[in-house]
């Protein structure tokens, strides 16, 4: 089994538990308007083999102390669900703590169990809440968050570890409101362990120069500590 990689992370710390290899996939539906990783989107990457993947970050298992491991983010990880499920398989018969940084984008409660066997061998989801509002996520990231909100329930009713990752705009998702009834919905989850709130950054508005894009948020700043404070306030954060 082949995926598409774009690239890795020897030592990640932002990614989960402990200092973590990180593979990022190749391909993502979403179309968020702060989108850092706007390289990921489409075809591209380089081919390598769940095999291939796995031995690279087994080098690096001395390292992952603190509950550390592998973490697949992106791009999408459930666009190439095969894939990452035979690579944590792998990677499990190894004893590594194997975590799924997702959006839950292409999750259907019409299927629920689509991705059961690669939930199997996952010890933890890290699942990105773009917006708790279904219309502002669909103008902020061009999707319906209907089946990222539905992902949440089934991996909290199946027992799946979660933490649950926001990332706080300026202007879009930092609105007291909106936080509000996102802690509402985080307190009917029953696996949640952490709450991360991201703050907003335009590091990555020189990828899109380089790839001929506009940058939607172009002369948006970066979240101020005090609005950073108070979304951890509302939320729980215990970060």
């Amino acid at each position: 089994m082949t995926g598409r990689i774009h690239s890795f992370e020897s030592f990640g710390t932002v990614d989960g538990p402990g200092i973590r290899f990180v593979v990022f996939v190749q391909g993502c539906p979403m179309r968020c308007l702060y989108c850092h990783n706007p390289d990921t989107w489409g075809a591209g990457g380089k081919s390598f083999s769940a095999e291939e993947v796995a031995q690279t970050a087994l080098k690096y298992k001395s390292y992952f102390t603190g509950g550390g491991g592998v973490t697949v983010s992106g791009g999408e990880p459930l666009l190439q669900a095969e894939f990452v499920t035979e690579l944590f398989k792998i990677l499990k018969s190894h004893g590594v703590h194997t975590a799924l940084d997702t959006s839950g984008i292409l999750f259907d409660a019409r299927e629920p169990h689509k991705f059961d066997e690669l939930l199997s061998v996952t010890d933890l989801v890290l699942l990105d809440i773009k917006h708790i509002d279904g219309a502002e996520h669909k103008k902020l990231t061009a999707h319906s968050n209907e089946n990222v909100l539905a992902f949440a329930k089934y991996l909290s009713d199946t027992g799946k570890p979660i933490w649950i990752r926001h990332v706080l705009v300026p202007g879009i998702t930092d609105n007291d409101d909106y936080l509000k009834a996102l802690a509402e919905f985080i307190s009917t989850l029953k696996t949640v362990e952490k709450v991360e709130v991201l703050p907003y950054h335009n590091m990555g508005e020189v990828k899109y120069e380089k790839l001929g894009l506009d940058y939607p948020l172009k002369g948006v700043e970066p979240s101020t500590k005090e609005r950073v404070q108070n979304a951890k306030k509302i939320l729980g954060s215990k970060k």
